[in-house]
């Protein structure tokens, strides 16, 4: 590390610490933020209470060359073992919220729970929203993956999303009509937080959309493991017919183990930690399934999950 660093970290901790209190912390753990409960530390740690002081936060980072992640729900992230540098930050409380704003349509925290949004729009007697039920994760990374199943995804019910740039700190809206969504992703840019958005269902009875609600649930049980230490689908699919846990399981894959990272037997796109992996075997695994699929089929596997933190 050099001079220039060794300063600005220096500045950070005896300027920044005291000022925003339990809010900022050094060197968290980053595993209790990752559904695979696996990665090193974060060199500093912020979840930001509200909206002025995620502003102020920024503000004052930015003057130091502090580079900084914003950390949804952590169910598609893993963490390298030798943590992040810079600042990770997590919406707080108040990013954690669903508000009826007008006829058929919610306003949503980023923060908040994708199946919390399914069942509130259930008892609003909305429908078109029940598959949010199945989504890991919180609204705004799923609005960034363009999360989906069962033939809908985010794009579908979406109106609007409120950013704060992370550059200028402005605070815009962007209409839907403003995004490209693509199959798992977005061109959201990397300098927008999501702060909030805005979905669209139409009215429906309460029992028939339940009646779904429980329906994609119940395929989800059947299909893809639940309870363990996971985060979903490892690799996007290629097309309709050509799904990534096929290619997985046509290579001779199922098998595949390093240290304690094995793939799931019910669904060999779901890669797991069987209670004492390291990031590194996951990451090991995600190679080599790779690398074996590529050798039989031709194909690349793209990742669905996110890889973040300090290479080796």
């Amino acid at each position: 590390m050099d001079d220039r660093i060794k300063k600005n970290t220096m500045n950070l901790d005896n300027n920044l610490m005291k000022q925003f209190g339990d809010n900022l912390n050094k060197n968290v753990n980053l595993s209790n933020y990752s559904w695979f409960n696996l990665g090193g530390n974060a060199e500093y740690f912020f979840k930001a209470k509200d909206k002025n002081q995620l502003k102020f936060f920024l503000e004052e980072i930015k003057k130091k060359d502090v580079e900084t992640l914003t950390l949804g729900a952590g169910s598609n992230t893993l963490f390298r073992d030798k943590g992040v540098k810079g600042a990770v930050i997590k919406l707080g409380k108040d990013f954690n919220f669903i508000k009826v704003i007008e006829k058929n349509i919610l306003e949503v925290g980023a923060a908040t729970l994708d199946r919390k949004v399914a069942d509130y729009a259930k008892n609003n007697n909305l429908k078109g929203l029940e598959f949010l039920s199945c989504i890991p994760g919180s609204i705004g990374g799923a609005i960034i993956m363009n999360s989906g199943c069962y033939g809908r995804d985010i794009s579908n019910i979406l109106l609007s999303i409120k950013v704060l740039n992370k550059t200028n700190l402005e605070e815009i809206e962007i209409k839907k009509e403003e995004i490209d969504f693509y199959y798992r992703g977005t061109n959201i840019p990397n300098n927008f937080i999501i702060l909030s958005a805005k979905f669209e269902g139409t009215k429906g009875l309460k029992d028939e959309i339940e009646k779904t609600q429980i329906d994609f649930i119940e395929r989800k049980k059947l299909s893809q493991p639940s309870q363990i230490k996971t985060c979903g689908s490892t690799f996007k699919n290629i097309s309709k017919d050509k799904k990534a846990w096929k290619l997985i399981k046509d290579s001779g894959c199922e098998g595949f183990k390093e240290g304690d990272a094995t793939i799931s037997q019910k669904h060999c796109n779901f890669f797991v930690n069987n209670g004492n992996a390291k990031s590194s075997d996951i990451e090991n695994l995600i190679n080599r399934v790779q690398k074996r699929v590529f050798e039989k089929t031709g194909v690349n596997l793209e990742l669905e999950i996110k890889i973040i933190g300090e290479k080796k």
